[in-house]
């Protein structure tokens, strides 16, 4: 199905997200509106809850987290392209989750300063601190 732009259409959420390629399933859709990691224009709603043109959905997913206009509904899943026509992310969004990603870049990998097993002075260290506490 042709997605639509016409302003009288809508589309339950659970089934706009998964169209748009937010989720790869329609369930995780679901299950990422009821666990509240998707508002529409800033209120928390369920997945039955219809969304039209014109309307903001802010979505946490993974890592990354979208702020989008709806532009077009469309209730099936189509290509890549066809879906990146369904919304249109805000210029804050971008920006957010490019100094997100710098800060992600510049952050140090977690468990960089460990090398492996604790050797026999470490291990003499641990049993000294875990004795006196």
């Amino acid at each position: 199905m042709k997605p639509t732009h016409d302003h009288d259409e809508r589309v339950r959420l659970d089934k706009w997200l998964w169209a748009a390629r937010f989720f790869k399933h329609r369930t995780q859709a679901t299950e990422a509106v009821d666990g509240g990691k998707i508002q529409l224009n800033g209120v928390r709603v369920k997945p039955a809850r219809d969304v039209k043109i014109g309307d903001q959905v802010e979505i946490q997913a993974t890592e990354a987290r979208f702020c989008v206009i709806v532009k077009g509904i469309a209730d099936k899943r189509g290509s890549a392209t066809v879906a990146q026509t369904l919304y249109e992310e805000t210029a804050e969004s971008i920006a957010a989750r490019e100094t997100e990603r710098e800060q992600r870049k510049l952050a140090a990998t977690p468990g960089a300063d460990l090398h492996g097993r604790p050797t026999k002075r470490d291990r003499r260290q641990i049993g000294r601190f875990n004795s006196q506490g």
